[in-house]
């Protein structure tokens, strides 16, 4: 079956994690710096979950682009990928109203470990369909960023249990950087 209503839903499912995020930023109580100054940590959190979730958009989009037709296994997988990315707004904003606090950043952390790991499981998905010679194949390669991802995802969780939660909070954000240019693998292949 063709791939457009996958990317159509799958692009609506995005939209409506970041608009969930944004909702859930309130107004200030006043109106000196003080009081926008209180919402400094939720705000924080906000702009590493959109950073995030506009990364995950990105390379999704040219993970489909790479990909002529899906089955039952992709539609599947990338319900997986959108579950736990829908848990997003959940986490961020537990994260941001606690301040960044030890539990809400672990859980945090294991949200992000879940999309990773949904991601490679989609994308694993759609590299079986199409066959080791397809061109998602060709462009994954060994995926060092993914690994990297993974291995300092599970190193947040407990360095966050264990006391430290904004060292946690800035190893999530080390991943941000590593993915914030798209997936330049599969455009490289596409020669887009």
């Amino acid at each position: 079956m063709g791939k457009g209503r996958l990317e159509a839903f799958s692009d609506g499912v995005f939209a409506i994690i970041i608009t969930i995020m944004v909702l859930e930023l309130k107004v200030p109580h006043g109106d000196s710096w003080v009081d926008l100054m209180q919402l400094g940590p939720v705000f924080l959190s906000y702009v590493l979950s959109f950073t995030y979730v506009g990364i995950y958009w990105n390379n999704h989009h040219h993970m489909l682009h790479a990909t002529k037709n899906v089955s039952a296994g992709i539609l599947w997988g990338n319900l997986h990928l959108l579950f736990w990315l829908s848990l997003l707004p959940f986490t961020t904003g537990w994260m941001g109203e606690n301040h960044f606090t030890s539990l809400p950043v672990a859980v945090y952390g294991f949200d992000l470990l879940m999309c990773g790991l949904a991601y490679v499981v989609l994308q694993a998905r759609i590299i079986k369909f199409h066959g080791d010679d397809s061109v998602l194949a060709k462009a994954v390669g060994s995926d060092i960023k993914g690994k990297v991802s993974f291995l300092t995802y599970m190193i947040s969780i407990p360095v966050s249990l264990y006391g430290h939660p904004f060292i946690a909070v800035g190893l999530m954000f080390s991943i941000v950087i590593l993915w914030i240019i798209p997936d330049r693998r599969i455009e490289k292949v596409l020669d887009l």
